[in-house]
């Protein structure tokens, strides 16, 4: 098998045999789902998880429980991406995505039936354990699929802008989890909600499961997995071939998309738990500030898409990034500077989000050939997930409880300068 980058690769794939509109739609649905869900449990386990499942601590701890719970979808990740990357590039990339959809949605649905501590005891943070891990296997066969979906059926020169459509249903997941939230403490009171209300979201999700897989159902595989099956390029093991001959692509990748996923929860889960816990807003009051995130954040990926194919992703990335550690430096003094340093925290923190967010599919897509491009795509992102924001909430809230709100800003900046270095490193050839 010659390895060679997927920029000419891809460039030489046929014309798309999906209708635009489809393509964009199901790669869109689909991770607005999987985020759907996945920020359901993000906001659960700051405003609910702590009361419900881990009673009979001081609220740091159960808080720090809490997210340690939220932490393991993240290693469970880089399995899904194992396993369901191995028939994305043995099986194709439709089928896989429907089974990784059915594996998400059929955990999240389990989490809304669970009883509590206080009627199983320790069980019940057990079994919410093993159905985060679900969440996370799933999420983990997800992305790397919904993006070549996406980028495999772009035409030339819009690469870019097609890979941003899956990475759009990160912000519109966030608006419609936190939204829901906040409809629900506006219309009940917080006693209802932690005797019932918590289990709204994630038994709702049963319809936009089924919208999904309806939309996903109707597409043709991609003409560029097509054209593998015909050349008989399909690998035996795409796992043992990533590590053979594109660990340094893998590596790379990882940490080139290290400040994205640390931008992301310092801004999202952690932000939620100071806004609480530290500012002691009301639930109310944090998730406005959330929604009003997601929507800045879903107003700048589209943005980045566009300048992506403009002026390069390597270009782009290299750019961002070092503003993201600019930022880093103005993380203490905005979340120090009551209601308006957060939402100023918030605006300008979302906005970088989008523009990394928004191109990191295409970013980490771009190195692999195609018939280990979903393996090598989806472990780069998931591993990623891992050394950036598993731990991302638990490592910021431990900073900032022990060494002050300065630290946490350092935290950021560290996390940018090993990606400036990886992508330096990983050159314009390969992003």
């Amino acid at each position: 098998m010659t390895d060679t980058t997927s920029t000419p690769d891809m460039a030489a794939e046929a014309a798309p045999l999906n209708k635009p509109s489809r393509v964009l739609l199901a790669s869109l649905i689909g991770t607005t789902i999987e985020f759907f869900d996945f920020y359901s449990y993000a906001t659960a386990a700051v405003l609910v998880f702590p009361h419900l499942f881990f009673p009979g601590e001081d609220a740091t701890t159960a808080l720090l429980a809490s997210f340690a719970t939220f932490s393991i979808a993240f290693f469970a990740r880089p399995l899904g991406a194992a396993v369901f990357g191995h028939f994305g590039d043995r099986v194709g990339r439709k089928t896989t995505l429907v089974a990784a959809l059915l594996t998400m949605g059929i955990s999240t649905v389990i989490i809304g039936l669970l009883p509590t501590y206080a009627q199983i005891g320790v069980a019940a943070p057990a079994l919410l354990a093993l159905c985060r891990f679900g969440q996370g296997f799933g999420l983990g066969g997800e992305w790397g699929g919904a993006v070549l979906i996406a980028t495999e059926n772009a035409p030339e020169g819009k690469k870019s802008w097609y890979g941003m459509f899956p990475q759009l249903g990160a912000p519109v997941g966030l608006f419609l989890s936190s939204g829901l939230f906040t409809l629900l403490l506006t219309f009940m009171s917080t006693e209802d909600l932690l005797a019932w209300g918590w289990r709204i979201p994630f038994l709702g999700s049963v319809l936009l499961i089924a919208i999904g897989l309806w939309v996903r159902l109707s597409l043709a595989e991609t003409p560029a997995f097509q054209k593998a099956i015909d050349k008989e390029e399909r690998v035996k093991v795409p796992f043992v071939e990533i590590f053979r001959t594109h660990k340094t692509e893998l590596f790379l990748g990882t940490f080139v998309a290290l400040s994205t996923f640390v931008l992301f929860y310092i801004g999202t889960a952690y932000l939620l738990s100071y806004n609480v816990g530290v500012l002691e807003m009301s639930l109310t009051e944090a998730l406005h500030v959330q929604l009003w995130g997601a929507v800045v954040f879903g107003l700048f990926i589209p943005l980045a898409g566009k300048l992506a194919d403009r002026i390069s992703r390597f270009r782009l990335l290299l750019a961002v990034t070092v503003l993201i550690g600019v930022f880093s430096f103005a993380l203490a003094p905005l979340l120090e500077g009551g209601l308006g340093g957060v939402y100023g925290f918030v605006t300008l923190g979302m906005a970088l989000m989008g523009v990394t967010y928004g191109i990191i599919g295409a970013v980490l897509a771009a190195p692999f050939p195609t018939e280990v491009r979903y393996t090598g795509s989806s472990l780069a992102f998931n591993f990623a997930g891992i050394v950036g924001a598993s731990l991302a909430p638990y490592i910021a809230t431990w900073l900032q409880a022990n060494y002050g709100m300065g630290h946490v800003g350092y935290y950021m900046l560290a996390s940018c300068v090993i990606t400036l270095l990886c992508v330096l490193a990983m050159g314009r050839h390969k992003i």
